[in-house]
């Protein structure tokens, strides 16, 4: 049996194998959160790109939060992969959801922003 050359070593390198099932779902996971980063990357240019009628400084205040958050997800997508990936792997209980709150919290913000730029324009 050739040795295991899968990278990151950290995740991959500890454990048994887990049933293929599991770590498919992780993945699917993973790629969810990725189509997410994306909408809210788009969200945010399309905001900031298009003459909406809303407060400018607020509109470019949204439109920064979402994709900062567009750009944060992805690293909190692989961070949550490799965690759940690596506890399924040690047989440990899975981690908690890594960056709900920081994603939930910044839209709910963005949103704010956008209905009261909306009413203030």
């Amino acid at each position: 049996m050739s040795p295991d050359t899968r990278r990151p070593r950290w995740v991959y390198g500890t454990g048994d194998e887990p049933d293929a099932r599991f770590s498919l779902a992780n993945e699917r996971t993973f790629l969810a959160w990725v189509r997410t980063s994306l909408a809210l990357l788009a969200g945010g240019v399309a905001l900031e790109t298009l003459d909406l009628p809303v407060e400018p400084r607020l509109r470019l205040a949204a439109a920064t939060l979402l994709v900062v958050l567009g750009a944060a997800a992805p690293l909190l997508a692989w961070l949550g992969w490799a965690r759940a990936e690596r506890a399924m792997r040690r047989g440990d209980p899975l981690p908690p959801p890594v960056g709900f709150l920081a994603l939930v919290v910044g839209v709910l913000v963005a949103g704010l922003l956008v209905l009261l730029g909306l009413l203030l324009s």
